[in-house]
């Protein structure tokens, strides 16, 4: 039987174990699979969440990922399994404590320090807010409404099915304490980039500029977050009223305890893995997830998750035959904290040829659209895909392919991309927090990942080079 007949077969086995229920433990269905070895997408999640847990990147714990991950993917018979190993500056939190402590009851916030967040020292440091609606209106104030302050932007999230928003609201994070700390702040705080209503608060890197000192940075919860707004709102009221002392003059203040540590250059790496292809002259496939995680949950939608989507469907693949292309698996570490593994890997592997490159990190909700960018040549084969993967719900999207992180260096260079978008609509709710945790997988719509991952990347991994150079 032809390879793409065999996986036809695969596929329909794998659709037809896809169930409404988003409960866990998984159906019986997901366990039968993962028993037969015919699931290894949830396996995979589920054993990197429940044997590793948490991996922040840089840590012993990130290691002891790689190790697992090698000794998993060598016993699912994919070749040329290895670390790749980089060096990369580690930073590590510590205590994390926060409180408004005036005009009003001394109340505590719950507050975790943004990556690369400078240490306040153990007895903290206290100071008055200066508030801020919006990034933008924090980089158009003048710096005397900042400095010696501790800045507090707030910036309402909504969860959109694509995820659109975060990079919007997400530069309060990426670049809003580099903004404050060159304007003269002392501290600053956000709210979550998350559209949760949990009092859970969302890790994240952040980023200064060579020459500007980092100073303390955190995201506090939206439940907090919202406190503070309405605690700064009744502050200005006050100050505006007249009582029988006169102008009350008291400010909104914070008290913060910081204390994360940044340990120096130290190893990380990724792990790469192969599907030998029959042509050795035809280029590669790369399919890439990342495995590192924050610290705060067990990185199960980020992202176990997407390692897991993309082995199964190299698996599935090359269960059904050996493929016209290779299909390499890059599981790139130390993503979350600037993406070193896939710097790392283009600077090793960038000047040879990719066919084209794939990314799933966006948690493990439902594929539901398909993007292109892709050579002229391979029109034919873009309406191929959008017409393989439509009778699992995916629709054809309008805009080009951005790729992803770690293949975002790949991208760049020219390598075509194809991006299969899960539906993100309660990603920020659950996107680097404590609440990223294996209960929060809905194994049918990981497999509905699976099955579109394995259709897509079946066709891929046989295509011409007429199609794909």
């Amino acid at each position: 039987m032809p390879p793409l007949a065999r996986f036809a077969g695969t596929a329909a086995l794998l659709l037809a174990t896809t169930s409404a229920s988003a409960s866990l433990p998984p159906p019986p269905s997901a366990v039968d699979l993962a028993q037969q070895g015919q699931d290894p997408a949830w396996t995979i999640t589920e054993g990197l969440t429940t044997e590793i847990g948490p991996r922040m990147a840089g840590t012993e714990a990130e290691a002891a990922a790689r190790r697992w991950a090698v000794a998993r993917l060598q016993d699912m018979g994919f070749a040329n399994v290895r670390e790749e190993g980089f060096d990369m500056p580690v930073w590590v939190r510590g205590t994390e404590e926060a409180w408004l402590t005036g005009p009003f009851h001394a109340q505590k916030l719950a507050i975790a320090a943004l990556g690369n967040s400078a240490s306040t020292g153990s007895e903290g440091i206290e100071g008055d807010i200066a508030y801020f609606a919006s990034f933008d209106a924090l980089a158009a104030a003048p710096d005397h409404r900042v400095k010696g302050k501790i800045v507090f932007i707030d910036h309402k999230m909504q969860p959109t099915q694509d995820g659109s928003g975060y990079g919007y609201y997400g530069r309060g994070r990426f670049t809003g304490p580099n903004v404050a700390a060159k304007k003269g702040a002392i501290a600053i705080v956000i709210r979550s980039i998350g559209t949760d209503a949990h009092r859970n608060p969302h890790a994240g890197v952040t980023n200064f500029e060579p020459g500007v000192k980092p100073i303390p940075a955190g995201a506090i919860s939206n439940p907090d977050a919202d406190q503070l707004v309405r605690q700064w709102q009744r502050a200005q009221q006050m100050r505006a009223k007249e009582t029988p002392l006169g102008y009350v003059a008291e400010a909104l203040r914070m008290k913060l305890v910081l204390t994360p540590q940044n340990l120096g250059t130290r190893k990380s790496g990724n792990v790469v893995a192969e599907v030998p292809g029959s042509d050795p002259n035809a280029s590669p496939v790369i399919v890439a997830c990342h495995l590192d995680s924050w610290d705060l949950g067990t990185g199960a939608i980020d992202d176990a998750a997407g390692c897991g989507i993309v082995t199964a469907a190299a698996y599935h693949v090359k269960s059904a035959g050996q493929p016209r292309r290779t299909i390499r698996i890059l599981w790139a570490g130390a993503e979350e904290v600037g993406v070193f593994g896939g710097k790392a890997y283009f600077d090793a592997h960038g000047t040879e040829k990719h066919a084209v490159a794939l990314e799933s990190d966006f948690g493990a909700d439902r594929v539901w659209r398909i993007d292109f960018k892709l050579p002229d040549s391979a029109k034919a084969l873009s309406d191929r895909l959008a017409a393989a993967v439509m009778p699992f719900g995916v629709v054809r999207g309008r805009q080009p392919a951005n790729g992803g992180a770690d293949i975002g260096a790949l991208v760049q260079a020219g390598v075509p991309a194809i991006d299969l978008a899960q539906d993100g609509t309660r990603y920020f709710d659950l996107h680097h927090t404590p609440d990223d945790t294996l209960d929060k997988v809905d194994p049918a719509q990981l497999r509905q990942n699976a099955v579109v991952w394995s259709a897509v990347l079946a066709i891929l991994a046989n295509s011409e080079d007429s199609e794909l150079p």
